[in-house]
């Protein structure tokens, strides 16, 4: 399946018009870089839509239809998430994270926050003041992988085994997740349409509206900063008492951001203050997490009618990990990408996709989700839930189809894309976002600041 048509099934399973898809222009085929699976058209396809949804938003609004292009060479170096503060480009895993063999195959780690590292290392009888990796390969060499998995689960740990396809697919998850849509979109209560303030032609198309970004990694964020990039005024609400990690500082182009501590009444009564006036409330907490604070998608319904709220989860909300803890690189190895990637090279070593796919565009069917129900909030009234997962956009992936000798393809230059923007982490150098409107050039005037730097407060 191309680019295209890839598009064209990601707008129809939305049920958006169909001579929207007239405005789209795509160009490049896979492989763009070295992948045997078409993260290009992943990458070019969410983004476009994402795009195009934003776009046809604002022609509810009243504006007209405007053309939406996109390069796929430009899309898949965006989604590798590449930047550099001050001139230094930050090195994002941490010395522990990364493939380990063991007794009988494979475990990957994620030990990028330190509650994480520090549990893992516990987990294999190390102390995490003086272990070195080395010590780690050598401790993992007496677990069998599944065993390893399950006991970091347990702990809440994030590490998880490394599969084939087909082990996975025959796992009660893979099933659970081959059984889901790619996203869904569901109406969760009464409302009528809220008016939304006027748009004049030559303002991007979601200007006006008011994002309420919780989330923490990296698909939300992407999701948040895509919003921004059309218009929208996002407000990340990170709690003070979380880390961070470093790329915030390229995912925070284009919004406010904010701390509210939500452990607090004064926090809780913040955030219902912000509810109050959002349109959009976006989350990446466990299913439920939110719920038992009074923030799930029936409260929001009750609490601010005609919202339009979206859940990211890692292995969606149905079958045994649906509680599970989860980051792209671990769900790649999970679901057999990583095998996959490996048995194409050749010489069956496991190897990662060359980029958070499954993060980025995840990210940009989260924008896409928003920017559709708020057409239909517009349409029909309603409050409504759009929930999509990285397990999910796996799925998806796989569907679209292998790229013979795509493992031999040249990473294209990076540079012809990148600009130079002030902002509270230092010099950014970042790329430029890789949908182009034809009326409304997308961008992020707000400079990317650290959490904290703004009022909990719309503008």
């Amino acid at each position: 399946m191309n680019a295209r048509h890839t598009l064209e099934s990601l707008w129809r399973q939305a049920a958006l018009p169909e001579e929207a898809l007239a405005f789209a222009q795509l160009a490049g085929a896979d492989p763009v870089l070295p992948s045997s699976f078409a993260v290009g058209a992943a990458a070019q396809s969410t983004i476009a839509a994402a795009a195009l949804a934003a776009c046809e938003l604002g022609h509810q609004r009243g504006v007209p239809r405007q053309q939406v292009a996109v390069d796929m060479a430009h899309a898949a170096l965006e989604c590798t998430g590449w930047f550099s503060l001050d001139g230094r480009v930050p090195d994002l895993w941490d010395a522990f994270s990364g493939l380990y063999r063991c007794a009988d195959g494979h475990v990957r780690i994620h030990a990028n926050f330190k509650h994480h590292r520090e549990g893992a290392l516990q987990l294999l009888g190390l102390d995490a003041a003086t272990a070195t990796r080395a010590d780690a390969e050598q401790a993992l060499l007496n677990w069998r992988a599944i065993d390893f998995e399950t006991a970091a689960a347990e702990r809440g740990l994030v590490a998880t085994a490394l599969r084939r396809f087909a082990d996975w697919d025959a796992t009660p998850q893979g099933q659970a997740i081959a059984s889901q849509p790619l996203f869904t979109i569901e109406r969760i209560g009464e409302a009528a349409p809220r008016t939304l303030p006027p748009l004049r032609e030559d303002q991007r198309p979601l200007s006006g509206l008011r994002v309420l970004d919780l989330t923490r990694i990296l698909a939300g964020p992407v999701g948040g900063r895509a919003l921004a990039a059309h218009g929208a005024d996002v407000l990340l609400t990170n709690s003070p008492n979380l880390p961070n990690i470093e790329a915030i500082a390229e995912t925070s182009r284009g919004k406010l951001s904010a701390h509210v501590d939500l452990q607090g009444d004064a926090g809780r009564t913040t955030l219902r203050g912000l509810v109050a006036e959002a349109h959009v409330f976006s989350q990446g907490y466990r299913p439920g997490g939110l719920a038992t604070l009074g923030f799930g998608p029936a409260e929001l319904a009750v609490l601010r009618p005609g919202i339009v709220y979206v859940s990211l989860t890692a292995y969606g909300t149905q079958g045994p990990w649906a509680g599970r803890r989860g980051f792209d690189s671990l769900v790649q190895t999970a679901m057999g990408f990583n095998h996959a990637e490996g048995e194409a090279a050749g010489d069956g070593k496991p190897r990662p996709m060359p980029m958070q796919i499954l993060d980025e565009a995840t990210g940009y069917l989260m924008a896409f989700g928003a920017a559709t129900a708020l057409r239909r909030q517009q349409r029909e009234g309603g409050s409504w839930h759009v929930q999509v997962s990285l397990a999910q956009t796996g799925q998806w992936l796989r569907g679209l189809g292998r790229i013979e000798g795509g493992l031999a393809a040249a990473k294209p230059d990076i540079a012809p894309l990148l600009e130079t923007s002030a902002s509270g982490f230092g010099a950014l150098r970042s790329v430029r976002h890789s949908a182009l409107l034809a009326r409304t050039p997308a961008g992020w005037p707000r400079p990317s600041m650290p959490p904290g730097s703004h009022a909990a407060a719309w503008p």
